[in-house]
């Protein structure tokens, strides 16, 4: 299945939670800034159940599941309601994993030998991580030759400020980014900030179309 099928949006955000309870209000303030899915990474306990409230609770967002380092993390988000997976990395085993769970899956990579790595386990959409510690847009505009069927998601170092440059490059498909939800704002409970850190982004993207 392909991503392109499971939602619109150009800007996924990366979040991290250590509530569940907050999931839900903070998905539907990323809908209303016009943002349709949302990666929850897998760095608290309380991971699952946070896909599971927002998979539950909102039809019109694509929860993810991010940061997936094991094999059996891929059956244990597809339970949680999740609706597509990304990870840092790729090994064989993740590989064979997300291929028997059926999940839409983005694997990170970092290197040229990574993004041949990929591709032979017939990967054409990868994570671009870290994005910024690689060579940001730099990077992005040496792959686009060599690599001319890949599209990617540079995630890690991407802010507001830069989004539109990433998004302007012909093999980004998508950025990946923490700045939409920033920690003392859900900390806070300030969902009109996020609402409007959304829906500058989505603004940002529109006009990259």
């Amino acid at each position: 299945m392909s991503l392109v099928t499971v939602f619109n949006t150009r800007v996924l955000p990366v979040v991290v939670l250590d509530d569940a309870d907050l999931a839900l209000p903070l998905a539907e303030a990323l809908l209303e800034g016009g943002i349709d899915a949302m990666e929850i990474t897998l760095r608290h306990a309380c991971a699952l159940d946070a896909i599971a409230k927002v998979r539950a609770g909102l039809e019109g967002m694509c929860v993810g599941a991010g940061t997936l380092t094991r094999p059996e993390d891929f059956s244990r988000v597809a339970a949680a309601g999740a609706r597509f997976a990304v990870s840092p990395g790729l090994t064989p085993a993740l590989a064979a994993a997300a291929r028997a769970s059926a999940l839409p899956f983005i694997p990170g990579v970092m290197t040229p030998s990574e993004v041949i790595a990929a591709q032979e386990q017939g990967y054409s959409l990868l994570k671009l991580f870290p994005a910024g510690q690689v060579g940001g847009l730099a990077m992005l505009k040496a792959l686009a030759s060599p690599f001319a069927g890949v599209r990617f998601c540079p995630t890690g170092g991407v802010s507001a400020e830069t989004l539109k440059l990433f998004l302007q490059q012909t093999n980004v498909a998508m950025v990946g980014g923490s700045w939409l939800t920033p920690a003392d704002a859900i900390k806070s409970r300030d969902w009109k900030r996020v609402a409007r850190l959304a829906r500058e982004a989505s603004d940002i993207a529109a006009g990259s179309a």
